[in-house]
């Protein structure tokens, strides 16, 4: 069952209109004004990169332990 709105040509072509719009940088997002919207993240990037390479040491010390013995 087609459960879409349908719209009428003009409906279409006025959405088609206010998507494509530029951006106002002038009146930003209301989110683009709190600064921790602005800020780099200085979080815990780094915790993926280490947790694979714990990980594949632990596998691999699995690996060497279970075919050693």
């Amino acid at each position: 069952m087609d459960t879409r709105e349908s719209k009428t040509p003009d409906e279409e072509l006025e959405h088609l209109h206010e998507v494509s719009q530029p951006e106002d940088y002038d009146h930003p997002e209301p989110d683009e004004d709190q600064p921790e919207a602005r800020e780099p993240d200085h979080g815990m990037a780094w915790l993926l990169p280490a947790m694979i390479v714990v990980v594949a040491v632990v596998v691999i010390g699995m690996l060497v332990v279970g075919l050693s013995g």
